[in-house]
């Protein structure tokens, strides 16, 4: 059983101003970068001292959040984040829950023996830290940093900066708050980062509708030329080779909430959006109804995640990869059935 992270006793660890490193997950995105520089700016309101190491870069749509400028990507300066894991008292890992979400820094990471603290919202946590703040139940891991600030009865010390970060982890994360996980203390937590003065409609505009053409072009391309409905068993799903995203001049986060489109189509309960991506097909999967897609992740992608979002990666071809999709589809997504 996994050891609970004690806010009172994570509370006390930090009166002794220890020098804190803070890891998200590789490809990050706003929960990760969000909840990750929230927890930094809090950090930095009690005196503590933080590194922020991304294990590679992030979409251009959250380069202008507070603090930014402070993350430094493994992938781009391996040595750097490795000294600033050496200098480090603690390790905070945040928005995943297995080290294989650190990519080329996942090693360096389990090498060290400081100790790690995570905080996530992620099912099925794996046993690599010394303490775990979980909850499944929570619309992003922004939500559990507030909550965990609430814990230390010290939101008054959320500024501007802060709560920018975790208000963007939320809006991403919740699907700007239609999810499902948007619950009554969801909107209380929202309300309570707006009444700090931050400029949401700012958020919104810099995440949402800050698209460059090659962005539009790709997605009008996606939409049109590459959506597929799966007759017959309630689902769709969107696929894009890696020389079509060539055409487009793909960058970081031009594809994201694509998969969304093909849910949004009527009688369609489940979707799918592949794309190949360094020799394999990464994946994410959505569902609206009462398939649980993280045992689809699981079982037959390498994934996994939420019941209803999950994502994976296949190390087949992509042909190969889209039709074990279409065969667990006409299966009604039945692995049992799938397997006869």
């Amino acid at each position: 059983m996994l050891n609970k992270l004690d806010p009172f006793s994570l509370r006390e660890i930090l009166k002794s101003t220890p020098r804190v490193l803070i890891t998200m997950h590789k490809g990050p995105d706003g929960d990760a970068i969000g909840s990750s520089l929230g927890l930094y700016h809090f950090f930095k309101a009690i005196g503590v001292g933080a590194s922020l190491i991304a294990p590679d870069s992030y979409p251009k749509f959250l380069k202008w959040l507070p603090g930014c400028d402070q993350i430094i990507e493994a992938d781009k300066d391996l040595a750097k984040a490795n000294k600033e894991l050496k200098e480090a008292d603690l390790i905070f890992s945040l928005d995943f829950n297995h080290p294989s979400r650190l990519g080329d820094f996942e090693e360096a990471v389990i090498a060290s023996e400081k100790p790690k603290y995570v905080i996530d919202h992620h099912q099925d946590p794996s046993d690599f830290a010394d303490l775990y703040y979980v909850d499944s139940d929570a619309s992003s891991t922004a939500e559990m940093i507030y909550r965990l600030i609430e814990e230390f009865d010290q939101t008054d010390l959320i500024d501007i900066d802060c709560a920018t970060c975790l208000y963007t982890g939320l809006v991403t994360d919740t699907g700007s708050f239609r999810f499902s996980s948007v619950t009554p203390q969801v909107m209380r937590i929202a309300s309570e980062l707006m009444s700090t003065g931050m400029d949401h409609v700012k958020i919104y505009n810099e995440v949402f509708d800050n698209s460059t053409l090659d962005r539009l072009k790709l997605r009008g391309y996606a939409l049109s030329k590459k959506t597929i409905v799966i007759e017959n068993a309630g689902a769709a799903y969107i696929s894009l080779t890696e020389k079509e995203l060539h055409h487009f001049n793909y960058q970081r986060g031009d594809t994201e909430g694509l998969v969304n489109y093909a849910l949004s189509i009527e009688g369609v309960h489940v979707a799918g959006f592949f794309y190949e991506k360094d020799g394999f097909v990464k994946l994410s999967l959505r569902s609206k109804g009462n398939v649980e897609v993280n045992k689809i992740a699981s079982a037959l992608f390498h994934g996994g995640g939420h019941k209803m979002a999950a994502g994976g990666r296949s190390d087949e071809s992509l042909k190969n990869t889209l039709a074990k999709f279409i065969a667990v589809a006409k299966a009604g997504f039945d692995l049992n059935q799938m397997e006869k």
